[in-house]
């Protein structure tokens, strides 16, 4: 792009765009209509070589502009809630706005839930139904749901489970029994809404805090109920990128289990940061011949690396299982 040439608004904002990184790049164009991201798209593939002079020209454009505009401060709680809400979905997005602006009234019972201890929890759902618990527990923190769960009834812990897993689209009329049922526990209620709520990673992520005793008897409850809901809560439960946490020692009794072709295929797909903890465990002479290979290989399907990291996350849970790999540095159900 010649340094003489008038910069219009459109050159300016494609300059604009090309400063930032891909990830903020790319959710401002996902906010585009598809004209709009056509028009910019061409804009940044015709720009070329872009001197000093245009990208100091292009900011201070896109500065003074700011200056004379301004920020509107109408509805600013309103546009953050909305960005958070884009970034990480309502109820996440609730509990944060929630902790932004504490003083904000509460509009509905089970926002004052939220904001409630486990051993304040626990007395209001205690010897309710299985499903009024599920739909109060996926709408908390997965820290505190699991509290709450680890605290019930252990009979009555797998059902809720399976119910967290499977619940799906929740109709207004559920959420409002749920309003009414903490109304006579608590004295307050105030609207009600459709949530799409819960699913096999909200189930994973609360069991992944109950402690080893009550997963071990949730899980197995499940699998006599449902083998492939089960699977699927362990797969959420239970990741490749999980393995980055284990010592040297554990990473070394896990690389001995897996197959050399299955730790490249694994391996390719993730950072050259990540792969050093893997190499880490191994002889430089091994690591390197790893390494060689990775890059031997080329490109790899993602299907392929999917399953390798799957298998490795196979043996990984047997060896764990086996007690011949540790994860983390305890847990408070064993003595």
């Amino acid at each position: 792009m010649s340094e003489t040439a008038p910069l219009h608004a459109p050159d300016s904002a494609a300059i604009m765009m090309m400063l930032l990184d891909e990830d903020q790049t790319s959710r401002i164009l996902s906010e585009l209509e598809p004209d709009e991201l056509r028009r910019l798209g061409e804009k940044m593939c015709a720009l070329g070589e872009i001197g000093p002079e245009v990208i100091a020209e292009a900011i201070a454009g896109f500065v003074a502009k700011t200056e004379a505009l301004g920020l509107v401060a109408h509805d600013r709680v309103g546009q953050v809630r909305g960005m958070i809400t884009r970034a990480v979905g309502e109820v996440k997005a609730d509990n944060v706005m929630r902790r932004i602006l504490p003083a904000a009234p509460l509009h509905s019972t089970l926002e004052l839930a939220r904001w409630l201890t486990p051993d304040s929890l626990v007395p209001l759902v205690r010897g309710e139904h299985p499903q009024a618990i599920a739909v109060l527990l996926v709408q908390l923190d997965p820290e505190v749901a699991a509290a709450v769960l680890h605290a019930l009834p252990a009979p009555e812990q797998p059902e809720i489970v399976h119910r967290i897993a499977t619940l799906g689209p929740v109709s207004p009329q559920a959420i409002l029994m749920l309003e009414e049922l903490l109304a006579r526990r608590i004295a307050e209620c105030h609207g009600q809404r459709p949530l799409a709520i819960g699913g096999a990673r909200e189930a994973a992520e609360i069991i992944n805090g109950v402690g080893k005793v009550v997963e071990k008897r949730v899980l197995g409850e499940l699998t006599r109920r449902d083998k492939v809901l089960a699977r699927r809560i362990e797969e959420e439960m239970f990741k490749f990128e999980h393995l980055f946490v284990l010592d040297a020692k554990s990473m070394g009794t896990l690389l001995r289990d897996v197959p050399n072709d299955t730790l490249i295929d694994a391996l390719k797909g993730v950072s050259e940061e990540e792969r050093e903890l893997f190499f880490r465990a191994m002889s430089s002479r091994a690591a390197d011949g790893v390494k060689d290979e990775i890059v031997a290989r080329g490109r790899t399907r993602l299907a392929d690396v999917v399953a390798a990291q799957k298998e490795v996350v196979a043996i990984a849970r047997r060896l764990a299982a086996d007690g011949a790999i540790a994860f983390g540095s305890g847990d408070d159900d064993y003595v």
